[in-house]
């Protein structure tokens, strides 16, 4: 009896699990199948798999559109932040791990506190800070504002990543002659390479997805990134929901993918700081 009911709960387990594993990439997977279909093949039989695979209509987005000019203000508005940001708080993160200096748990308290702050609060300092650097209608003044976004977790996952190396390499280290940079750069720094690509993976999808401020400090169509794009496509393909749906998967995919390859190491670092995602 004991056995059945171990049974019964481990099968009620997995069939919930496998439920939320359907309910989660279901939309993702009809997002990008519908792509490859007709507009007749969405309306007539929207749950069927296409009937043919081209890449045609993707063709077509990048030649009659402005989606390389889109994808390459997100790319950098994304990736530029997220390179910057994690030089910058990978050093925040390894002091506040490794040295002990008065108000040390006060600094860390009130970097966590800035994630309960919501965005829209900052809205108008930031509006006025870019505006008054010359940064409106500008990628780099979205860049900008997209380097302190992730500044609290980021700063929360990497000090607990430099946390679990060793105190007594850094020990042997000092011993052996070495300074703060080498310390850092070659013994911490490679180590906790599981807690920056845990930060660096959700600034990047973050920044890649970040629609308010992205609106908000750009005007012309040179400068949009991809979700301020799509918001504009959506009107304009709302009969053609091949081309709709093929704008959704150009979206979407890069940071699919971006995870794929590094899940593990997220998983693991996200395990050791107690993050449950």
């Amino acid at each position: 009896m004991p056995k059945l009911k171990k049974g019964l709960v481990s099968g009620f387990i997995y069939a919930i699990e496998i439920l939320v594993i359907v309910i989660s990439l279901f939309p993702i997977l009809w997002v990008i199948l519908s792509a490859f279909k007709t507009n007749g093949e969405i309306l007539s039989s929207p749950l069927d798999l296409p009937q043919s695979v081209s890449f045609d209509v993707f063709i077509h987005l990048f030649q009659n559109y402005n989606f390389p000019r889109y994808f390459l203000n997100s790319l950098l508005a994304a990736g530029v932040s997220t390179i910057v940001s994690l030089l910058f708080y990978a050093m925040g993160g390894y002091v506040l791990a490794k040295y002990k200096f008065p108000g040390r748990t006060l600094l860390f308290t009130l970097f966590t506190i800035t994630l309960l702050v919501p965005a829209h609060s900052k809205t108008q300092p930031i509006f006025n800070l870019i505006s008054d650097l010359g940064l409106y209608n500008n990628i780099w003044g979205v860049t900008l504002v997209y380097l302190s976004t992730g500044m609290a977790m980021s700063i929360f996952i990497l000090r607990a990543g430099f946390l679990s190396v060793p105190k007594a390499l850094d020990e042997a280290a000092i011993v052996d002659g070495a300074g703060f940079i080498r310390i850092f750069w070659s013994i911490n720094l490679p180590l906790a390479k599981g807690a920056l690509s845990t930060a660096g993976i959700l600034m990047f999808l973050s920044n890649w997805n970040e629609y308010y401020f992205a609106s908000l400090l750009t005007m012309s169509d040179s400068e949009r990134t991809l979700p301020i794009a799509l918001s504009y496509f959506t009107s304009e393909f709302s009969y053609n929901y091949t081309e709709l749906f093929a704008a959704l998967a150009i979206v979407v995919l890069p940071g699919i993918i971006l995870y794929i390859f590094a899940q593990e190491q997220v998983q693991a670092s996200m395990a050791s700081t107690g993050i449950k995602g």
